[in-house]
């Protein structure tokens, strides 16, 4: 398989999980929140899953996954706290689901470019 093949094929898994990730109802996420991250070009470049009601972005395709892109967990109280989990770094905190994903996607790693078809070894 060429570059651009393996290329096109990780673009084509991305979006296939965010179709699904979009049709997911509130039992398993508030249908804000994936719509809300997907509205960010650069985050819509990479791998959604959820788990435990939270959206998470991964760098690559395959488990394990990257921990480099801040995940917004939901406050009690309201809001969001935006960590980082590869460093446990606290990003910041936000009101709104619109500035929690404002302020993920102004803190994406370095280099952060579409989602890779493999693990973070192929990064």
């Amino acid at each position: 398989m060429t570059d651009d093949e393996k290329s096109q094929h990780a673009r084509d898994l991305v979006a296939a999980e965010w179709a699904t990730v979009l049709a997911y109802g509130p039992e398993r996420v508030d249908p804000i929140v994936p719509r809300t991250a997907y509205g960010h070009p650069a985050l819509r470049e990479l791998f959604p899953m959820i788990g435990h009601g939270v959206l998470y972005l991964s760098r690559c395709t395959q488990y394990p996954w990257t921990h480099d892109v801040p995940t917004a967990f939901p406050q009690v109280a309201g809001g969001y706290r935006v960590r980082r989990e590869s460093d446990r770094t606290l990003v910041g905190v936000a009101g709104t689901v619109e500035e929690a994903y404002d302020l993920i996607a102004a803190n994406l790693p370095e280099d952060c470019g579409p989602a890779v078809d493999g693990t973070p070894d192929d990064l």
